[in-house]
Protein backbone atom coordinates (compact mmCIF):
# COMPACT_ATOMS: atom_id res chain seq x y z
CA UNK A 1 0.00 0.00 0.00
CA UNK A 2 1.10 3.27 -1.11
CA UNK A 3 1.41 5.94 2.21
CA UNK A 4 -0.68 9.48 1.94
CA UNK A 5 1.74 12.02 1.20
CA UNK A 6 0.08 14.23 3.79
CA UNK A 7 1.16 17.69 2.11
CA UNK A 8 0.23 16.38 -0.92
CA UNK A 9 -2.96 15.39 0.52
CA UNK A 10 -3.34 18.94 1.86
CA UNK A 11 -2.48 20.60 -1.49
CA UNK A 12 -5.27 18.97 -3.08
CA UNK A 13 -7.76 20.00 -0.45
CA UNK A 14 -6.75 23.30 -0.69
CA UNK A 15 -7.25 23.15 -4.54
CA UNK A 16 -10.51 21.02 -4.53
CA UNK A 17 -12.11 24.05 -2.45
CA UNK A 18 -11.23 26.26 -4.21
CA UNK A 19 -12.96 24.84 -7.38
CA UNK A 20 -16.84 25.73 -8.90
CA UNK A 21 -19.80 23.51 -8.90
CA UNK A 22 -20.07 20.54 -11.54
CA UNK A 23 -20.48 22.26 -14.71
CA UNK A 24 -19.71 25.52 -13.59
CA UNK A 25 -16.58 27.70 -15.23
CA UNK A 26 -13.95 29.22 -13.09
CA UNK A 27 -13.90 32.76 -11.81
CA UNK A 28 -11.47 34.91 -11.06
CA UNK A 29 -12.53 34.66 -7.51
CA UNK A 30 -11.90 31.42 -7.59
CA UNK A 31 -8.13 32.14 -7.94
CA UNK A 32 -8.16 33.52 -4.61
CA UNK A 33 -8.47 30.37 -2.85
CA UNK A 34 -5.39 28.73 -5.13
CA UNK A 35 -2.87 27.54 -3.06
CA UNK A 36 0.51 28.97 -2.95
CA UNK A 37 2.74 26.47 -4.36
CA UNK A 38 4.88 27.51 -6.58
CA UNK A 39 2.66 27.51 -10.01
CA UNK A 40 0.73 29.66 -11.95
CA UNK A 41 -2.97 29.71 -11.81
CA UNK A 42 -4.70 31.16 -15.16
CA UNK A 43 -8.05 31.70 -16.50
CA UNK A 44 -8.96 32.07 -20.03
CA UNK A 45 -12.89 32.03 -20.46
CA UNK A 46 -13.78 30.00 -17.14
CA UNK A 47 -11.05 27.37 -18.15
CA UNK A 48 -8.02 26.76 -15.23
CA UNK A 49 -4.67 26.88 -16.62
CA UNK A 50 -1.96 25.22 -14.37
CA UNK A 51 1.71 25.61 -14.91
CA UNK A 52 4.16 23.85 -13.12
CA UNK A 53 6.80 26.33 -11.32
CA UNK A 54 9.99 25.88 -13.64
CA UNK A 55 12.60 23.25 -12.90
CA UNK A 56 15.32 25.58 -14.14
CA UNK A 57 16.74 29.66 -13.84
CA UNK A 58 16.48 30.30 -17.57
CA UNK A 59 12.74 30.56 -17.40
CA UNK A 60 13.25 33.26 -14.63
CA UNK A 61 16.51 34.59 -15.30
CA UNK A 62 15.57 35.63 -18.96
CA UNK A 63 12.24 37.01 -17.99
CA UNK A 64 14.57 39.42 -15.30
CA UNK A 65 16.23 40.25 -17.99
CA UNK A 66 14.56 41.25 -20.57
CA UNK A 67 12.48 43.25 -17.76
CA UNK A 68 15.67 45.15 -16.89
CA UNK A 69 16.16 45.69 -20.28
CA UNK A 70 12.40 47.41 -20.69
CA UNK A 71 12.81 49.19 -17.38
CA UNK A 72 16.29 51.13 -18.68
CA UNK A 73 14.49 52.32 -21.40
CA UNK A 74 10.77 52.81 -19.90
CA UNK A 75 9.40 56.60 -20.27
CA UNK A 76 8.13 58.02 -16.58
CA UNK A 77 4.15 57.46 -17.90
CA UNK A 78 4.71 54.20 -18.05
CA UNK A 79 5.65 50.99 -15.51
CA UNK A 80 7.30 47.76 -16.20
CA UNK A 81 6.75 44.47 -14.19
CA UNK A 82 7.46 41.01 -14.18
CA UNK A 83 6.28 38.22 -13.27
CA UNK A 84 3.74 37.51 -11.34
CA UNK A 85 1.77 40.36 -12.40
CA UNK A 86 -2.30 39.22 -12.10
CA UNK A 87 -3.33 40.74 -15.10
CA UNK A 88 -8.19 40.62 -14.85
CA UNK A 89 -9.26 40.90 -18.47
CA UNK A 90 -12.84 40.05 -17.47
CA UNK A 91 -14.40 37.98 -14.21
CA UNK A 92 -13.49 34.84 -16.34
CA UNK A 93 -10.24 35.50 -17.90
CA UNK A 94 -7.08 36.30 -15.92
CA UNK A 95 -3.54 35.83 -16.54
CA UNK A 96 -0.01 35.89 -15.54
CA UNK A 97 2.34 37.66 -18.65
CA UNK A 98 5.85 37.15 -17.91
CA UNK A 99 6.69 40.86 -18.49
CA UNK A 100 4.44 43.57 -18.18
CA UNK A 101 3.69 47.33 -19.77
CA UNK A 102 1.14 49.03 -18.36
CA UNK A 103 0.40 52.70 -18.00
CA UNK A 104 1.26 54.17 -14.37
CA UNK A 105 -2.52 55.32 -13.98
CA UNK A 106 -3.76 52.01 -14.64
CA UNK A 107 -1.37 50.01 -12.21
CA UNK A 108 -2.44 51.44 -8.64
CA UNK A 109 -4.07 48.89 -7.16
CA UNK A 110 -2.96 45.26 -6.10
CA UNK A 111 -3.70 43.96 -9.90
CA UNK A 112 -4.26 45.36 -13.43
CA UNK A 113 -7.71 45.33 -14.66
CA UNK A 114 -7.18 47.51 -17.52
CA UNK A 115 -5.38 46.71 -20.76
CA UNK A 116 -1.50 46.78 -21.17
CA UNK A 117 0.54 47.90 -23.42
CA UNK A 118 2.56 45.09 -23.78
CA UNK A 119 2.91 41.50 -22.73
CA UNK A 120 6.15 39.30 -23.02
CA UNK A 121 6.09 35.60 -22.28
CA UNK A 122 9.59 33.32 -21.96
CA UNK A 123 8.96 29.63 -22.96
CA UNK A 124 9.32 26.67 -20.68
CA UNK A 125 9.25 23.43 -21.89
CA UNK A 126 5.51 23.13 -20.72
CA UNK A 127 4.33 26.42 -22.49
CA UNK A 128 6.29 25.73 -25.61
CA UNK A 129 2.45 25.10 -27.34
CA UNK A 130 0.28 27.39 -25.07
CA UNK A 131 2.50 30.57 -25.12
CA UNK A 132 2.34 30.74 -29.18
CA UNK A 133 -0.98 29.81 -29.64
CA UNK A 134 -3.45 29.24 -26.59
CA UNK A 135 -2.06 32.56 -25.16
CA UNK A 136 -1.51 34.48 -27.94
CA UNK A 137 -4.94 34.46 -29.51
CA UNK A 138 -6.28 35.38 -25.81
CA UNK A 139 -3.90 38.14 -25.99
CA UNK A 140 -5.33 39.03 -29.18
CA UNK A 141 -8.93 38.85 -28.48
CA UNK A 142 -8.24 41.23 -25.49
CA UNK A 143 -6.58 43.69 -27.56
CA UNK A 144 -3.33 43.93 -26.12
CA UNK A 145 -1.05 45.90 -28.72
CA UNK A 146 2.31 44.24 -28.71
CA UNK A 147 2.68 40.35 -27.37
CA UNK A 148 6.41 38.93 -27.49
CA UNK A 149 7.28 35.46 -27.45
CA UNK A 150 11.30 34.51 -26.05
CA UNK A 151 12.85 31.28 -26.29
CA UNK A 152 15.61 31.38 -23.87
CA UNK A 153 17.16 28.52 -26.02
CA UNK A 154 21.12 29.06 -25.07
CA UNK A 155 22.40 28.17 -28.32
CA UNK A 156 19.95 29.97 -30.85
CA UNK A 157 17.89 32.46 -28.65
CA UNK A 158 15.43 34.24 -30.33
CA UNK A 159 12.36 37.11 -29.90
CA UNK A 160 9.22 37.27 -31.70
CA UNK A 161 7.39 40.00 -31.65
CA UNK A 162 3.28 40.66 -32.99
CA UNK A 163 1.16 43.73 -33.12
CA UNK A 164 -2.82 44.49 -33.35
CA UNK A 165 -3.71 45.13 -37.36
CA UNK A 166 -6.87 45.24 -37.89
CA UNK A 167 -7.83 43.59 -34.47
CA UNK A 168 -5.50 40.91 -35.63
CA UNK A 169 -1.93 39.97 -34.74
CA UNK A 170 0.34 40.44 -37.45
CA UNK A 171 4.26 39.20 -36.65
CA UNK A 172 6.09 42.10 -36.94
CA UNK A 173 9.69 40.81 -35.83
CA UNK A 174 11.74 37.71 -35.57
CA UNK A 175 15.17 38.26 -34.34
CA UNK A 176 17.57 35.42 -33.13
CA UNK A 177 21.05 35.61 -31.66
CA UNK A 178 22.92 38.85 -31.90
CA UNK A 179 20.14 40.05 -34.11
CA UNK A 180 18.68 43.39 -32.72
CA UNK A 181 14.58 43.74 -32.48
CA UNK A 182 14.32 47.59 -32.86
CA UNK A 183 10.95 49.02 -31.84
CA UNK A 184 8.83 52.26 -30.74
CA UNK A 185 5.76 50.41 -28.95
CA UNK A 186 5.33 50.99 -26.16
CA UNK A 187 8.44 52.60 -26.46
CA UNK A 188 11.97 53.08 -28.12
CA UNK A 189 13.70 50.78 -27.29
CA UNK A 190 16.18 47.55 -28.66
CA UNK A 191 16.40 44.06 -27.30
CA UNK A 192 19.17 41.65 -28.33
CA UNK A 193 18.29 37.82 -27.21
CA UNK A 194 21.95 37.18 -27.11
CA UNK A 195 21.95 39.27 -24.24
CA UNK A 196 18.98 37.80 -22.40
CA UNK A 197 20.97 34.60 -22.08
CA UNK A 198 24.23 35.66 -22.00
CA UNK A 199 25.13 34.93 -18.35
CA UNK A 200 23.23 31.74 -18.21
CA UNK A 201 25.54 30.66 -20.82
CA UNK A 202 28.78 31.45 -18.58
CA UNK A 203 27.05 28.79 -16.03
Amino acid sequence: MTALNPRRHHECCDIAEAWPKPGEPFTVDDLEGMPDDGRRYELIDGMLIVSPAPAMPHHQRVAFFLGMLLEDACPDDLVVFGSPVNVRFSLRSALEPDVVVARVEDSRGVRLEQTPLLVAEVLSPDSVLRDPNLKKAAYERFGIPSYWVVDPDLERPSLRAYELDGGSYAEVAHVTGAGTFRTRKPFDVGIVPDRLVAKLRRR
